[in-house]
């Protein structure tokens, strides 16, 4: 059935809400539309946070996070829940202006929407498909991380670029991290969807980690209200790192959060000892 509309709300604007302007964004974030790449079918947008003093000081170089599911970073009108995000500008400029974390670059890569699946995932499973990730990882390795090179002030090396996400975005992170030991030395692997195709990421870390020149620095964690398997597999990945050379507290910290969902809201909240963890701002 149709609304009515009072007679009142029709002859008397006053009564009408006026429309509310949407929030400015964030100062200091860069967009880049439809980032286009030859290894994948699919442009997706990137999302570029720039930490405070970036155009003050144009000698100085940054380090570089990148992170997946863009979307879900930064702006409360693309996340996958309207209006819940990570806060990672916000965040990210309370902890580099209270001096506990370097000033670094962030860089937001969203995801394709239906194919998000296909490319987070290492493996092909004969149920749900997937296994494009070896192709989203030369995405990253080859096109964005040049383009990110070339457009910003970014420090150079293995130390100075880090890799994240959540969910699957935590697993893909894990494998291309591993993947690519030369590029990033710094990994982001919160609620790690461990239990993709029969845990073969614990296989893979058994694999890999023999032939690894160095161990990339890893923050590992899972709230403890995201299900009996999801902490148990989280557990066993965190043994598994540990039996491969991993060392707690020094390029290893995985911590189980209290009441922690598998959302933003959650999500958000480890932003902050993330960024502590791997890019405190005494490390230089």
């Amino acid at each position: 059935m149709a609304t009515q509309i009072s007679a009142q709300s029709q002859i008397d604007p006053a009564v009408i809400e006026p429309p509310q302007p949407e929030a400015p964004p964030h100062p200091r974030l860069r967009f880049h539309a439809q980032f286009h790449s030859s290894y994948l079918p699919d442009d997706r947008d990137v999302t570029v946070y720039l930490p405070p003093g970036y155009d003050d000081e144009p000698d100085r170089l940054y380090p570089v996070l990148y992170l997946h599911d863009g979307q879900n970073l930064f702006d409360p009108r693309t996340s996958f829940i309207p209006g819940r995000t990570w806060q990672v500008a916000e965040t990210a400029d309370t902890v580099i202006e209270a001096g506990e974390v370097e000033p670094l670059i962030i860089v937001g890569i969203a995801n394709t929407g239906e194919r998000r699946l296909a490319e987070y995932t290492p493996t092909r499973d004969w149920k749900m498909g997937g296994g494009e990730a070896d192709r989203y990882g030369e995405l990253l390795a080859h096109d964005l991380l040049p383009f990110i090179s070339d457009s910003y002030r970014v420090r150079p090396g293995l130390d100075s670029t880090g890799l994240g996400g959540s969910s699957l975005g935590g697993l893909v992170s894990l494998y291309i991290g591993l993947k690519y030991p030369d590029l990033y030395g710094r990994l982001v692997v919160m609620s790690p969807s461990v239990w993709w195709n029969h845990r073969s990421i614990v296989g893979y870390v058994n694999e890999t980690a023999s032939r690894l020149p160095h161990h990339p620095r890893i923050w590992l964690d899972v709230g403890d209200a995201e299900g009996r398997r999801t902490l148990a597999d989280t557990d066993l990945l965190d043994r598994r790192l540990e039996a491969c050379g991993w060392r707690p507290e020094r390029d290893l910290h995985y911590e189980r959060i209290p009441g922690g969902t598998h959302d933003e809201t959650a999500w958000s909240q480890r932003v902050g000892p993330m960024l502590r963890f791997l890019f405190p701002a005494d490390q230089r």
